[in-house]
Formats: structure tokens, C-alpha cells, sequence
């Protein structure tokens, strides 16, 4: 069920920027910001990236230097 949120203290350039993105695109300012909270919230933040991330490589053996050594050597022939 949507819920209103309510933002205070958007200043009026960044109330007017949001107004003409909205229009740029055909919609509401209502329409628009619903579309872009609705974007930010799928996408992972930054630290949940690199947690993913850092919990993904743990899964993969350690590279050290002369296995990267052996692989570009191996790529030249």
C-alpha cells in the first residue's frame, strides 16, 4: 500500500531542477519522484556493493602475484 512521504526544507533550486526534469519527461513532480525513489531504492547502495562484493571473493582462492605473472605469460603465447 503506498504511503506519503514528505520532504522538508528542499531548496528552491533543487525544487525547481526536479520540476523541469519532471516535465522534460512528461510527468508530475508527484510522478517523477516516485520513478526516481523507486530506481534508488533498487539498486544497492555503495556499501552494500562492496559487502556483496567482499562476501563474493571469499568464495575464490587467493591470487597472489606470480599466479597473475603465470596467467599474462600464458596469454602471450
Amino acid at each position: 500500500m503506498p504511503v506519503t512521504i514528505t520532504v522538508r526544507a528542499v531548496p528552491d533550486d533543487v525544487r525547481d531542477e526536479l520540476a523541469a526534469r519532471a516535465a522534460r519527461a512528461g510527468q508530475s513532480l508527484q510522478e517523477f519522484l516516485s520513478a526516481e525513489l523507486a530506481a534508488l531504492a533498487s539498486r544497492p547502495s555503495l556499501a552494500e556493493a562492496v559487502l556483496r562484493a567482499r562476501r563474493d571473493a571469499a568464495h575464490y582462492p587467493p591470487i597472489g602475484p606470480a599466479d597473475l605473472i603465470a596467467d599474462l605469460d600464458a596469454d602471450r603465447r
